[in-house]
């Protein structure tokens, strides 16, 4: 039976790399601020994408797995562990500090992640990973805390705090309005 964890691992790496692209290319992120304008963070915002999004990842993922060569049931397993972590990482649950501690050595857990949705620009722009905590760590943009803590810290975004406007129809035009 062939190993098919480096397609896995390999798979992790360009999720990571993409949702880092897609914070910091402005027309990427005009469409993956959808996902950031949540006012909670539970596990509903793991499936928060604006729909356009989700067709550019699939391309990405399916070119990654075209010009490497990934294997269908390495595919088929890291499709299924993206989803599933996508829901656990923003699931609003919390772990005892030394069970997230030792977690997060090899996970992304739902407080690292947490992070990642602060109104902050220096913390929404840090802890990109889905599954793996070490591309984080690798590549400096780990941020094991929150500045204000996770009990004061606030999620979504600054210029969308309006709750009544952030219903689908707004939400799916969003990416295509003025500022």
């Amino acid at each position: 039976m062939d190993d098919h964890r480096p397609g896995c691992f390999f798979l992790d790496f360009v999720i990571y790399l993409q949702h880092a692209m897609f914070h910091f290319i402005p027309v990427f992120w005009r469409l993956h601020r959808v996902h950031h304008t949540d006012l909670d963070f539970d596990v509903t915002t793991g499936i928060r994408f604006h729909p356009v999004e989700i067709l550019l990842s699939m391309g990405i993922k399916m070119g990654a797995v075209a010009f490497f060569g990934v294997s269908a049931i390495a595919v088929v397993i890291f499709e299924v562990c993206l989803n599933a972590t996508s829901m656990f990482n923003h699931g609003n649950v919390r772990f005892p500090a030394y069970i997230d501690r030792w977690l997060r050595l090899f996970l992304v857990t739902p407080e690292m992640h947490r992070v990642h949705h602060s109104v902050l620009i220096r913390e929404f722009n840090s802890n990109f990973g889905f599954n793996l905590s070490w591309w984080d760590r690798l590549l400096g943009t780990y941020r094991d805390q929150p500045e204000a803590g996770h009990q004061d810290m606030t999620i979504g975004l600054g210029q969308f705090r309006i709750p009544d406007s952030l219903v689908l129809p707004r939400l799916l035009i969003l990416p295509f309005l003025r500022k």
